[in-house]
């Protein structure tokens, strides 16, 4: 890459934000939408406009897109399948939704389009929800929405807000399970047995296998750190009883699926609104905690996003560094790396010359020297410890 244009590049950063979504296809992480505050209003980002993060390089670059594009918002629930990525719910001008669009991520078109249903109906307006993949297929829970009276079938899946009702229509929050078939076009909402969570919104989930787990959220006033797991293949909820000490309550956290047994959790807003910045793992074998030492503990976040990268790394953009329903000025844009496992030795020795290749002349001589097939790798991560707002 020309020096000229490189040193454009490394100079670009996405814009700060919370409520946004972001998902990692082939160590480049992709950030759309969320909302930022100036002066006293909050302000949704540009809805045309995807961000990419090279994970290699440390370089960001915007992209703009076409078709039939979503309007701005936050709070909306994104997932990736088979390189596309899936947006559904979400809260823009007009409140709650229920519109799912799709985009393609690999082909560099980043063409939005509606998706519509040939079959089934879909879920209630909604924000703050999550959603599981498995089997080719979108599994959504929870949220905050609203529904016509009619529609509340009862209070074990619908917990209405008693500040929130307008006429006939309540806000409220939900446990429901919905599911969305790409390949048919449907919806349907499976039945589930055994004892399912109370019903939440701001929660984290993550998929491990054929099971989707939920931790914590918010319940009307307060904040959980309860875990359940759904068997995705019997559709069977169970509560997790934790065999150790357990994080504080708290909304607006991550969930991150680190192993085949291993979930992170990070940040959220706890129980007495204090924005946090520890770390914990959970081990769904032996269903302990164990809190997890970082170098972010001065970075608090909520309603930041979380992703699994090479190596199991977890990388964290964005989020709320403040209490966002009081003071809701400190959103952020930096992108955070937590080495979870320890790095193959192929990777220790490549972030070692590239860490070092400038301050050491032999590492600088024999540079040119590294096999072919391994240069490029080099060279972005060279790019990647050059970058100055990498991280």
């Amino acid at each position: 890459m020309d020096s000229a244009i490189e040193k454009h590049c490394s100079e670009l950063v996405a814009r700060e934000r919370s409520g946004h979504t972001a998902l990692i296809e082939r160590n480049v992480l992709y950030v759309w939408g969320g909302y930022v505050s100036i002066a006293d209003d909050e302000v949704f980002l540009p809805n045309d406009e995807i961000w990419l993060y090279d994970l290699e390089r440390g370089v960001w670059e915007m992209c703009r897109m076409s078709g039939e594009v979503p309007p701005p918002m936050s709070g909306t629930c994104g997932c990736s399948l088979n390189g596309d990525m899936y947006i559904f719910g979400g809260c823009d001008d007009n409140g709650q939704t229920n519109q799912l669009y799709c985009v393609n991520l690999l082909d560099g078109k980043y063409t939005w389009r509606k998706v519509s249903h040939k079959s089934g109906s879909p879920p209630s307006p909604r924000d703050k929800l999550s959603c599981w993949v498995f089997n080719g297929r979108l599994i959504y829970f929870g949220g905050y929405g609203h529904k016509q009276l009619d529609d509340i079938n009862n209070n074990r899946s619908f917990l209405m807000d008693e500040a929130s009702w307008m006429d006939d229509i309540y806000w409220g929050w939900n446990n429901e399970v919905h599911m969305f078939d790409p390949a048919s076009a449907s919806w349907s909402e499976p039945h589930t047995s055994g004892c399912a969570p109370d019903p939440r919104a701001a929660h984290a989930s993550a998929t491990l296998c054929h099971k989707g787990y939920v931790c914590g959220g918010r319940i009307r006033e307060t904040r959980t750190s309860d875990i359940y797991c759904l068997d995705l293949e019997s559709w069977t909820w169970s509560e997790i009883v934790p065999a150790s000490n357990v994080p504080v309550g708290r909304s607006w956290h991550t969930l991150t699926a680190i192993s085949d047994s291993g979930l992170f959790l990070f940040g959220g807003l706890s129980i007495d609104c204090k924005p946090m910045s520890d770390g914990w793992v959970f081990d769904v074998g032996t269903k302990k905690w164990r809190e997890f030492e970082h170098p972010y503990m001065n970075k608090p976040r909520l309603w930041h996003t979380a992703c699994q990268g090479k190596d199991s790394d977890v990388i964290v953009f964005g989020g709320s560094c403040n209490y966002i329903l009081l003071v809701d000025t400190g959103h952020c844009n930096d992108a955070l790396v937590f080495q979870i496992q320890p790095y193959p030795l192929f990777r220790i020795c490549e972030d070692y010359i590239a860490k070092n290749v400038k301050n050491c002349k032999m590492l600088e001589k024999q540079l040119p020297f590294v096999p072919p097939k391994l240069l490029p790798a080099v060279q972005k991560r060279i790019s990647f410890f050059r970058t100055t707002k990498k991280i």
